[in-house]
């Protein structure tokens, strides 16, 4: 199964200035930008990019996963009144019509986020993702000249990749073959929906893409691997590479799911918001195109790395535990993003090491610990946003 284009984008389309850098300043600013599930972990860190390039922002969140209301607050408190929060939920399809008005860019981030979730219940999860997807592409077709959008979809449409043979180097996977191992999973790669989770993603996926095709509204996927980076509060299902800082940091033991040997290219958020802006500012050469979007093969770590990184950051190695394999867990995944480099110029500048620092770095500051104390308590962070009000 694998989508058609629209006949759109075969010429590459123009990197903006100084390499791959856009400024959002760039793009028509007539209506504000709108990012559904915008006070998460990558919409707090592209609203506040599109603030500090002057444009107007309107996050529309149901402000329901932890660390989310700090988020909007922290946003307040750098940019005041220059974006408005709409508390509602995407299975609110009426909502949604409202939002979408008057706006000149749409990047759609909400979901249910965990594969263990989805196992448990998938009806909500079909619910939030594929039929919470239909509904504001619904609302974006209703509109007299639909805004671009941006879809953030997952590597999960790829599967397990259970055909991809792999042996063990060191303390990671690698794949036998040359070309994957030097370029990664590209987006020829047949889709094969494994879990509620990659049913319900992979279904809104080429939602999106037909609605390109279809009805013509201006739309890219991006089937992304692992981001991290500020205000990601990562749990054991979603965001690892906070979860593990995380969990570190307060002393606590981390799981490790199989032999902790999996390989996963990783990419920081600001390399993200890059590739958002130039998605839009190239959307009408991209529409109805899928692009795979992480670190790359230059960008990657197993996870015994990372707590080998970890206990160099810290100064003492984090406990680690281990249980069996979970299911749909990939041996190896990296992105093959020639695609989209070639497309639009952009590559990832923030390596490993350097973003793990610096989340780290985030994560001792905001809970309030110093130097190299990783046993300290965090601080209480759960803080109600100024003029915000959930209604729950």
């Amino acid at each position: 199964m694998k989508e058609r284009s629209n006949g759109k984008g075969n010429g590459a389309a123009k990197p903006g200035a100084n390499g791959h850098e856009v400024s959002s300043r760039e793009h028509p600013s007539g209506g504000p930008a709108l990012i559904v599930g915008g006070a998460g972990f990558i919409g707090t860190n592209l609203a506040d990019r599109l603030l500090r390039d002057g444009w107007t922002v309107r996050l529309f969140d149901n402000l329901s996963r932890p660390g989310v209301e700090q988020n909007a607050r922290w946003l307040k408190e750098t940019h005041g009144d220059r974006f408005d929060v709409r508390v509602a939920d995407v299975r609110d399809a009426a909502a949604l019509r409202e939002a979408v008005r008057g706006v000149d860019q749409v990047f759609h981030f909400a979901a249910q986020v965990a594969v263990t979730t989805s196992l448990a219940d998938p009806l909500h999860d079909f619910d939030v993702n594929a039929r919470g997807t239909v509904h504001l592409l619904e609302a974006l077709r209703a509109v007299d000249r639909p805004p671009s959008l941006v879809f953030t979809s997952t590597n999960k449409v790829y599967g397990g990749l259970e055909d991809v043979p792999v042996t063990q180097q060191c303390r990671r996977y690698e794949p036998y073959d040359l070309l994957t191992r030097t370029y990664g999973i590209g987006e020829d790669r047949p889709l094969d929906f494994h879990s509620p989770y990659g049913c319900s993603k992979g279904a809104a996926d080429q939602y999106v893409l037909d609605y390109a095709r279809s009805f013509g509204i201006p739309a890219v996927v991006f089937r992304m691997s692992c981001i991290y980076g500020p205000h990601q509060f990562g749990t054991e299902d979603q965001g690892w590479v906070a979860h593990f800082l995380i969990r570190a940091l307060e002393g606590r033991p981390i799981t490790l799911y199989g032999d902790g040997m999996q390989v996963r290219d990783v990419l920081f958020a600001e390399d993200l918001v890059e590739a958002f802006l130039l998605a839009q500012a190239n959307v009408h050469d991209l529409s109805g195109q899928a692009f795979n979007i992480g670190g790359g093969p230059e960008n990657t770590t197993s996870l015994l790395e990372l707590i080998d990184l970890i206990e160099e950051l810290n100064g003492e190695k984090p406990v680690v535990r281990h249980d069996d394999w979970r299911i749909g867990d990939q041996r190896y995944y990296v992105s093959d993003t020639r695609k989209f480099r070639v497309a639009t110029g952009w590559r990832p500048r923030v390596g490993v090491q350097a973003g793990v620092q610096r989340l780290h770095r985030w994560l001792r500051e905001t809970r309030g610990i110093s130097g190299r104390d990783p046993r300290r308590s965090p601080a209480s962070i759960s803080v109600p946003v100024a003029g915000v009000k959930a209604g729950r």
